[in-house]
């Protein structure tokens, strides 16, 4: 299903950023990075997300103190949960900013590389799925802030947001964009980028 576009500058949207502390990030990664240029990493593609977020204001959810400093430094705004899984932090989250007035909630994985231009996600009525590049998890989403969606992240994590807005009968976008398509979570997936990513601060 479609609807027309909507415009973002119109809109209440935010860009949820879900991030776990950066020196336990990315351990999958662990055959070819140590642990601070796992951290690094993590931090470094975090710092990548915000800043495609602009104009959009950014909200990171995290139970790190670190990740909350580096919150502050970065300007964003900052939701504590204690750790209670992905969706628990990502549902919270919305529901909060929805009490808020905020519309639209766009949820952006913080492992994005080549993230860019998150606003265009929220120019859209009713669910927009960004799927990663092999059609099985969902890098980025937008849903409206008041709708009720059930998150369920993991592996096959676009389907399940497929089938969530068909429950929710929300008009969908399906959105494959390559750059924002590409995450890191494999040895593999660091292809071009590892000596940019992980410089030292």
């Amino acid at each position: 299903m479609t609807s027309p576009p909507a415009d973002s500058s119109d809109l209440r949207a935010v860009v949820l950023v879900p991030l776990k502390a950066f020196d336990v990030a990315k351990e999958r990664l662990a055959p070819v990075l140590d642990p601070a240029e796992r951290a690094r990493l993590a931090r470094s593609m975090a710092d990548i997300v915000v800043d495609a977020a602009v104009p959009l204001p950014v909200v990171i959810v995290t139970d790190d103190a670190e990740v909350a400093s580096w919150a502050d430094r970065r300007g964003a705004r900052l939701i504590w949960r204690p750790a209670r899984g992905l969706d628990d932090a990502v549902q919270h989250s919305v529901a909060s900013l929805a009490t808020e007035g905020i519309e639209r909630v766009v949820v952006a994985h913080g492992d994005l590389p080549r993230a860019h231009h998150l606003a265009a996600v929220a120019e859209f009525d009713g669910a927009t799925l960004v799927p990663d590049r092999h059609d099985d998890g969902t890098n980025v989403c937008c849903v409206p802030a008041t709708a009720g969606f059930r998150f369920a992240y993991g592996p096959g994590s676009f389907a399940r947001h497929r089938t969530e807005a068909a429950r929710l009968d929300l008009p969908t976008r399906i959105m494959r964009d390559a750059a924002l398509g590409w995450d890191v979570d494999r040895p593999e997936d660091l292809e071009g980028l590892r000596q940019f990513l992980i410089a030292e601060y």
